[in-house]
């Protein structure tokens, strides 16, 4: 099959699912699933298609299944007994309640630092909920300013897997491209700010609302701002000490550094957030954990499912190879920094992660650094920022971080595409005309 009739057959299966799931409201595991299947049948036919599809939802799932099940139970928990309220009240009398989304979106970057996006936006979203109740902000606001926040940080500081596997494919001095990684992501979240609160002023957009027992509770009777914090707090800084070791080298020294790599990972970190979660419950009997239990493994199971979906039909993009042949077509330009812009920009559109997105576009541009003119320390540390720039857009529909929003924030997908992935595409952009404007200067 043709790379044209391949690209036509993946742009149709985008708007489909768009189409499907906006328009008609059909269900969005549905949606997906219908969507991969003609797509894999129509332009990878000779392949094994049930074991894509397969592969697909269970590496996904596999992935993140831990991290949303724990995550749901800490944000049931900060939910039910008050404790998301009793942040969120203390956070707004030291901002104002018409600075909780820069609120929002500064913990939203700090705390994306070490972490994920999506276990960052799962640990949070329970907060970012109680901000826009408390502030009746619409939901939309809130919600995407934190989750644009986490994702700058997420695809240019090489605390994170896909920076840091280019920056050891390009040869890229660890510190320097933290520092750059930094300071490229704020112009990206600080537009990220400005497009979502345009796009969201002046719509029929709502605040998030809270149980009705929550909305009742004397503020006297929340749980202390310091317990409330701790199942937040812990993970996200078990996570951040065990990035650090990592990026140190110190792996296998003796068992206290294992015992912190376990621990710090994503995983292990939100399973203890979990168990320090428990604190806030002033009844923790059997009967009543079990009843939290069930009610976020009744709130996890949609998002799975959708998220495992959308890995599916990431999947399937990317065995119809139609990222690495535009990788290929455009490793021939000679376009300096936006060929790995370029590059990485087409995979993350088509495959859905900025992980691998990254990473692959390293191992395409890596040996091209010659002929592209980046042959040097600070060539190739603009080169790998400009693949992280390029890793942000477009975030949609095969995307499991596009889910994980959606459904965390109880919004509709398509108001999560109206705002959420244009809001990557001028991120995206964004921060590769700073780089390339930097580069002018230092290249």
């Amino acid at each position: 099959m043709s790379i044209l009739t391949t690209s036509l057959l993946v742009l149709s299966s985008i708007a489909a699912i768009i189409f499907l799931t906006s328009r008609l409201k059909l269900n969005a595991f549905i949606s997906l699933f219908l969507v991969s299947l003609f797509l894999a049948v129509t332009a990878i036919p000779n392949a094994d298609i049930v074991k894509i599809l397969k592969d697909g939802f269970g590496n996904t799932m596999g992935s993140i299944g831990f991290l949303i099940i724990f995550g749901a139970i800490i944000a049931g928990v900060l939910e039910k007994s008050g404790a998301a309220l009793s942040i969120a009240n203390y956070l707004l009398s030291k901002t104002g309640e018409k600075r909780a989304p820069a609120a929002m979106g500064i913990t939203g970057f700090l705390a994306g630092l070490p972490i994920f996006c999506d276990s960052g936006y799962i640990i949070l979203s329970g907060l970012a909920k109680s901000f826009s109740a408390k502030t009746k902000i619409p939901m939309p606001f809130i919600a995407i300013v934190l989750a644009c926040s986490l994702y700058a940080v997420h695809c240019l500081v090489p605390m994170h897997p896909g920076a840091l596997a280019a920056a050891g494919i390009m040869n890229v001095n660890i510190g320097n491209f933290i520092l750059a990684g930094i300071l490229f992501a704020l112009p990206g979240a600080l537009v990220a700010f400005y497009w979502t609160r345009w796009m969201t002023k002046n719509k029929d957009y709502q605040p998030a609302q809270l149980d009705v027992e929550i909305n009742g509770l004397d503020d006297r009777k929340l749980p202390s701002v310091f317990l409330s914090l701790l199942p937040i707090v812990v993970p996200l800084l078990l996570i951040a000490i065990a990035s650090l070791f990592s990026v140190l080298g110190w792996k296998d020294q003796n068992y206290f550094y294992k015992a912190v790599l376990l621990i710090g990972q994503p995983i292990m970190a939100l399973f203890v957030g979990m168990l320090l979660s428990f604190s806030l419950l002033i009844d923790k009997s059997i009967h009543k954990l079990n009843l939290v239990f069930e009610a976020a493994i009744e709130k996890a199971g949609p998002i799975l499912i959708v998220t495992a979906a959308g890995g599916m039909f990431g999947m399937v993009i990317k065995e119809t190879g139609i990222g690495v042949e535009a990788g290929n077509f455009l490793s021939k330009t000679g376009l300096g920094l936006a060929v790995p812009f370029l590059i990485a920009f087409l995979m993350k559109t088509a495959q859905g992660s900025s992980t691998v997105a990254i990473i692959t576009t390293a191992s395409f541009v890596a040996p091209m650094l010659q002929v592209l003119g980046l042959d040097s320390e600070s060539g190739r540390l603009f080169a790998t920022l400009a693949m992280g720039a390029g890793s942000m857009m477009i975030s949609h529909a095969n995307d499991s971080y596009f889910w994980v929003i959606t459904k965390f924030s109880g919004m509709e997908s398509d108001t999560t595409l109206k705002i959420f992935s244009t809001a990557t595409i001028v991120m995206g952009i964004t921060v590769f005309a700073c780089i390339w404007v930097s580069a002018q200067f230092i290249l």
